[in-house]
């Protein structure tokens, strides 16, 4: 199995990448477009499904996080699903 880019490069326990980690390899006009004007807040499940959506059309499947990523990510509150 083939892990995306960056995959394991993290310090941590089991080799799972932070939500910033990733995000710092996310092209930045479309962090830019996920995120205008929410910065200042945790990122939503669904700005992260706005960029995994344009990461997947352009056909950048290496810079996709893993299902086990995400699942951390929420998890371990580093983004929100909701907002209340």
């Amino acid at each position: 199995m083939a892990y995306p880019e960056g995959f394991g490069s993290n310090a941590g326990t089991d080799g799972k990448r932070s939500f910033n980690d990733w995000w710092n390899n996310v092209p930045s006009d479309l962090k830019q477009k996920a995120r205008k004007g929410d910065e200042s807040n945790k990122p939503l499940l669904n700005q992260i499904n706005y960029v995994l959506l344009h990461l997947h059309l352009a056909g950048k499947h290496d810079v996709k996080p893993s299902h086990e990523e995400l699942n951390d990510w929420l998890h371990s509150g580093q983004v929100d699903i909701l907002r209340k």
